[in-house]
């Protein structure tokens, strides 16, 4: 009951902010189903409601509204918004592109508290850590800031090493654990009280939203994602990922490789610097390919306050808190629904579609396809850097709803990447498409992975990993027949008849039947 008062009065101050912002109006009714009363809604659009205007006079769109609420409302809400702008399918494409444009800043906190939080988990001042510390920091977001620091010298760097220290803001761990509970009380009343608003999976949504928060909280966590992103480059010249200092990284802090460059957008500081900026794009684009197709991990977060070019040319990240994983299925699943896609063959697509589960065997196949032609037709013979290959990712996403697909989230997260990486590219060279600088990587791994050959190499090593369980298959089957010879098992009676009939070796008959049709199957 307490709980369900004190929710209802913050979740008040939260309509009132977004009333200011003229965001209230999309969520009248899912906040009506939540228990705040249709009156007192009424009352705050009447003595708060706005309708707000950038700095042209132009009315902003609901997206930006949205933003501009999540961002007064402090840092769980600007995660949450940064979450939801991977959700196009949920969101709309527009609203989620205003979303992703959410900057993650807020006001420092103090040196003081930066140094006590650093001597507190690394057990050592900070002037035996580090030979200087910069008090001012760097940056400061919603859970963390950075400050530059020098390390004590060593064999390797006698001058010590320069790096960046991440510190964790106190008592954000505190603040966001709050957020979340009521977030996650608010998602589940609107499940239990507004059917059409099941669609949209509120409580799966603030569970995903829990779950990459858990992550950030832990810098552990996030200094373990870089060191995997770095091993999966290691030898590669053109993408630099920093090395985490794990003797000063701990639950609250992580000191890792300070990186130095030029913004990622700044096409004329690349020209000074002497950069070829087409040769810089090409480098990304692979970088993003090899991160996506051939790792199976990528950068979740890869806008340009994340990225640097090096003075050498060379991409550079930071940031390792939202990182996604494709595993190989989803890989080729992509990579074949793209093919088709750009082959024009609608129905191989849909057939694709429905091989990899994610459409229900009892959606109309025939409609799908219409659906898949309707978004591949209107850019056929369209020159290739007008295309959007990230926008239309995002449209075969949307079209998840209509036939009751589920998306996975790491997809979506992949799109959201994609729209910043061209984005990006057209600030850079707008006559470009920075997925054709990376077509001969495309087509060799299309190659080795799809081919012909290709398949029939993952349809045996399939098959010889069903092999190698057929022992322990055989003897689970054993242990069965065993209980099922002592009574320990209640069967159907006819069921019981069958296997009588069959003989003791008719499980061994029924796995070799099942191997062979499996390689049929494959082969053919």
């Amino acid at each position: 009951m307490i709980r369900s008062f004190k929710s209802l009065v913050r979740l008040f101050w939260i309509a009132v902010a977004f009333a200011r912002h003229g965001a209230l109006a999309p969520f009248q009714e899912a906040l009506a189903g939540a228990g705040l009363a249709p009156v007192l809604l009424w009352l705050v659009l009447v003595f708060f409601g706005r309708t707000p205007k950038d700095s042209s006079g132009r009315d902003m769109r609901p997206g930006e509204r949205l933003a501009a609420a999540l961002s007064e409302l402090g840092p769980a809400f600007i995660k949450l918004g940064q979450v939801l702008s991977t959700r196009s399918d949920l969101l709309g494409e527009q609203v989620a592109e205003d979303l992703a444009k959410l900057q993650d800043q807020l006001p420092a906190f103090s040196s003081f508290e930066a140094r006590a939080t650093i001597e507190a988990e690394l057990g050592r001042p900070v002037g035996v850590l580090y030979k200087s510390f910069d008090d001012e920091p760097v940056s400061a977001a919603s859970i963390s800031q950075v400050h530059f620091a020098i390390t004590l010298p060593d064999e390797h760097f006698p001058e010590g090493r320069p790096v960046a220290v991440k510190v964790l803001r106190p008592g954000i761990e505190a603040a966001f654990r709050r957020d979340i509970d009521l977030l996650m009380w608010i998602a589940t009343v609107i499940e239990r009280t507004q059917p059409r608003f099941r669609r949209l999976k509120p409580v799966e949504v603030v569970q995903t939203f829990a779950a990459t928060v858990r992550v950030e909280m832990d810098l552990r966590l996030e200094a373990a994602a870089a060191a995997e992103l770095r091993q999966n480059f290691e030898g590669d010249p053109t993408y630099r990922v920093p090395e985490i200092d794990w003797q000063r990284t701990a639950r609250r802090v992580m000191t890792q490789e300070r990186m130095t460059g030029i913004p990622m957008d700044d096409r004329e500081a690349m020209i000074a610097a002497g950069l070829d900026v087409d040769e810089v794009l090409t480098k990304a684009a692979a970088i993003f390919f090899n991160e996506a197709f051939r790792d199976g991990y990528f950068h979740g977060d890869q806008h340009p306050g994340n990225m640097t070019v090096g003075f050498d040319g060379a991409i550079q990240v930071v940031d390792f808190g939202i990182m996604g994983r494709l595993d190989k299925t989803t890989r080729f699943f992509l990579a074949d629904m793209l093919l088709a896609f750009l082959e024009r063959d609608y129905a191989q697509m849909a057939d694709i579609y429905l091989d990899a589960g994610y459409l229900g065997q009892n959606q109309p196949l025939d409609e799908f396809t219409l659906a898949l032609r309707s978004i591949g037709e209107p850019i056929h013979g369209q020159p290739l850097h007008q295309i959007s290959f990230a926008r239309v990712l995002g449209q075969l996403f949307s079209i998840a709803e209509n036939f009751e697909m589920e998306v996975q989230p790491q997809l979506l997260l992949l799109q959201k990447n994609m729209l910043m990486a061209e984005g990006v590219s057209r600030r850079l060279n707008p006559t470009l498409n920075i997925w054709t600088l990376a077509r001969p990587l495309i087509e060799q791994w299309m190659r080795e992975n799809r081919g012909p050959e290709a398949r029939i190499r993952q349809a045996a090593e399939e098959v010889l990993h069903v092999a190698r369980r057929f022992p322990a298959v055989m003897r689970n089957l054993d242990r069965l027949v065993g209980h099922l010879s002592e009574g320990g098992l209640k069967l159907d009676p006819e069921a019981l008849q069958v296997i009588t009939r069959t003989g003791s070796n008719w499980y061994l008959w029924l796995i070799i039947a099942v191997l062979a049709a499996a390689l049929l199957f494959r082969l053919t």
